[in-house]
């Protein structure tokens, strides 16, 4: 089978424990690039964590594009136009951030050069932004902060307090916005239906390609209604069993050039 689309995630999947992208990983995405195939970045992180990537891979004014904020946002890096968008009303945002005052839980957004948060020394705060290589701002009011809907907000902290707050929070929430989790420590709030798997079946559309053209990688959970909609399913060495048992193939580990191996294998024919 030709692969015509890869969508790779990035945390534990393109990117090694350092949040780098190896030589062998490069030399990979850009062989698959002069065969025509469309390279899609596909991310929990918000675009200013996805663009650095994207610009040292050389994808922008090329055949690619960044999935970000976990499905919510589509961006043509060839264009650098939005091609696709979901955002959470301000009204849904006002209610989380207040479920994360009154609870005394880390919450957080995005404004145009990093993370925003009343709570700047919370450590999960400073994990999301290490992994996005980005800035912390502290705002005293972070409603005031936001000024239009969002693609996406989080609350942070402790798996044992996000686990019965995910619940409440969604019954406040009701049909306007999703809250679901990335790893246990993020609690990330999307528009509803916000899906990578989702984002990836409008961009197939948009491209007029069928989903058994499309080849994933990846090793979270999240990653795992891309695996549901993929010709091809590649899963990382150091992927939960979980993960593993939706892939069709596993690959090596995030420190073992998986990526690269999987591109060599089933894009390039090595």
């Amino acid at each position: 089978m030709n692969y015509s689309l890869l969508a790779l995630d990035l945390d534990g999947t393109l990117t090694n424990s350092r949040k780098e992208i190896t030589p062998r990983s490069r030399r990979a995405i850009e062989a698959a690039l002069g065969l025509g195939v469309s390279i899609i970045l596909a991310s929990g992180r918000p675009v200013l964590g996805i663009a650095p990537l994207a610009h040292d891979l050389g994808l922008f004014s090329r055949n690619a594009y960044i999935l970000a904020y976990n499905g919510a946002l589509l961006l043509s890096c060839e264009t650098g136009e939005v091609v696709w968008q979901r955002t959470v009303g301000l009204e849904a945002i006002e209610t989380v951030f207040s479920y994360a005052r009154t609870h005394r839980l880390a919450a957080l957004a995005y404004d145009e050069e990093g993370v925003i948060t009343e709570m700047p020394d919370d450590p999960y705060i400073h994990k999301e932004a290490y992994n996005n290589s980005i800035p912390i701002r502290r705002v005293a009011d972070l409603f005031a902060e936001v000024s239009l809907p969002q693609p996406k907000v989080m609350i942070v902290g402790e798996p044992s307090l996000l686990g019965p707050a995910r619940q409440e929070l969604q019954a406040l929430l009701g049909d306007s916005a999703d809250a679901s989790f990335s790893e246990p420590c993020f609690m990330e709030i999307t528009a509803k239906g916000v899906q990578k798997a989702n984002s990836l079946d409008v961009l197939l559309s948009i491209l007029g390609k069928r989903r058994e053209a499309l080849m994933v990688v990846g090793d979270g959970l999240n990653d795992v209604p891309m695996f549901q909609i993929a010709g091809l399913a590649v899963a990382m060495g150091n992927a939960s069993l979980e993960v593993k048992s939706h892939a069709h193939v596993v690959t090596a580990s995030n420190e073992e050039d998986g990526v690269a191996l999987a591109i060599e294998k089933h894009i390039l024919g090595l």
